[in-house]
């Protein structure tokens, strides 16, 4: 079958696409290592790592094999009821790298849907005490996924979803504390609206699809403060963040700063399967144990932990274990922050910055992200503008040369060469 028997807009729906003015996209027919082979026989660096998750690179043998095993077994099993071991080891082993005492790990298939299970963890958290708090406080450039609920708590003038705005059920969004009035701000909103408030949900250290916004360590440090000092409750959103992405194996470690609940997908499998996981305290957790069984957590994915993400995941976190990704994040940075700072004399430039393995161009103005697209796959790579941003999120395994070839490409395309 060549690639015009299949390649057509007939009856495929593309993301965040507007159909009717759609190009077709790029076919990729495989992938190894940072590369993406095409149907016509070239190849592209892959610089966004499909959407940040694949962290150990494309066909990593290792976590392959350790699929290929799991297949053999047993690709799935109801998780309600029936137990299989990838998922309870995998359980104490995210419970063991998390800091604090986040071990309590309920398992999904998406991002949205971890999200989405913490917010519902927090509403019943405090109806489960005979408290009906049913606000959220997010930040401005939030962006936490593409579900109903998750759709109320991201930036609902600026992101994506602002169609919804009205619509959907409202939430409290204001500025990060990442100023003095800022701060006062939020202590104010804290303190005149606690007892309708669920938690408080922020992403650490990088607010990514909002426009790969950074704050430093101590807003998140001033934000935990704040919600001790209300009685509320702090979910951190690391599904972008975690798994080494910054510089450490989660965002918050970097803070110091241990949530009462905690999001992770994207990187969890290496970028192979569909897998997320929302991990509570004890303090959470202890508030859903009780002789009535309507205070359980009523919810349960008809894949949830099925056994072949988790087999991709335990084989992930034994990369981190045996791979020097911590080191290969710190060089991405060091290269990065190196060689993107070429760009901040080319024509419309406002800001570069580099956080761990996360490089940013921010232009003064939105690009024209489909016609950028094309140019860097003409010069070979796979670099996905938005917004007002240029970026890469690379695999860490990439190599130096590579690595230059994406920042080299992104300073030819902004001087016009």
């Amino acid at each position: 079958m060549t690639t015009s028997d299949w390649l057509n807009l007939n009856h495929i729906w593309l993301p965040y696409t507007q159909m009717k003015t759609a190009q077709l996209p790029v076919p990729v027919v495989s992938a190894r290592g940072v590369h993406l082979h095409l149907a016509d026989g070239r190849e592209l660096i892959d610089g966004i790592a499909s959407w940040w998750t694949a962290c150990h690179g494309y066909n990593h043998p290792y976590v392959q094999t350790k699929i290929a095993e799991q297949l053999k077994k047993m690709p799935h099993v109801m998780f309600g009821g029936l137990a299989h071991e990838p998922a309870y080891r995998l359980a104490q082993r995210l419970a063991a790298a998390l800091p604090g005492d986040l071990n309590r790990v309920f398992f999904t298939e998406s991002g949205s849907v971890a999200v989405e299970v913490a917010l519902k963890m927090a509403v019943q958290f405090w109806l489960n005490q005979g408290q009906r708090r049913t606000k959220f406080v997010s930040f401005r450039h939030a962006y936490h996924g593409d579900t109903f609920a998750t759709m109320a708590i991201c930036d609902p003038e600026e992101g994506m979803h602002k169609l919804f705005h009205g619509v959907l059920p409202d939430q409290f969004v204001t500025a990060l504390p990442d100023s003095k009035e800022n701060h006062n701000a939020l202590d104010h909103l804290l303190a005149q609206n606690r007892k309708e408030i669920a938690a408080v949900i922020a992403e650490p250290l990088i607010q990514a699809a909002g426009g790969m916004k950074f704050h430093d360590p101590e807003v998140l440090i001033d934000l935990k403060a704040l919600c001790d000092r209300h009685g509320l409750l702090l979910i951190l959103d690391e599904i972008f963040t975690g798994f080494g992405r910054t510089g450490t194996m989660f965002a918050c470690e970097q803070a110091g700063v241990v949530p009462d609940i905690l999001c992770l997908s994207k990187a969890l499998t290496g970028g192979t399967m569909p897998l997320a996981a929302t991990v509570a305290t004890n303090r959470i957790y202890e508030k859903f144990l009780s002789d009535d069984p309507e205070a359980a957590l009523m919810h349960g994915p008809t894949y949830m932990a099925y056994p072949l993400g988790c087999a991709a995941a335990n084989a992930s976190l034994d990369l981190f274990e045996s791979e020097p990704r911590l080191r290969q994040v710190a060089a991405i940075a060091t290269q990065l922050t190196d060689e993107l700072a070429l760009c901040r004399q080319a024509p419309g430039v406002r800001d570069v910055r580099v956080k761990g393995a996360v490089g940013v161009v921010q232009m003064d103005q939105p690009v024209d992200a489909v016609k950028l697209r094309a140019r860097f796959v003409e010069k070979g790579f796979w670099i996905k503008p938005f917004a007002d941003v240029i970026y890469i999120t690379p695999p860490f395994v990439i190599e130096e040369r590579e690595l230059s070839g994406l920042t080299r490409a992104i300073e030819e395309v902004l001087n016009g060469r």
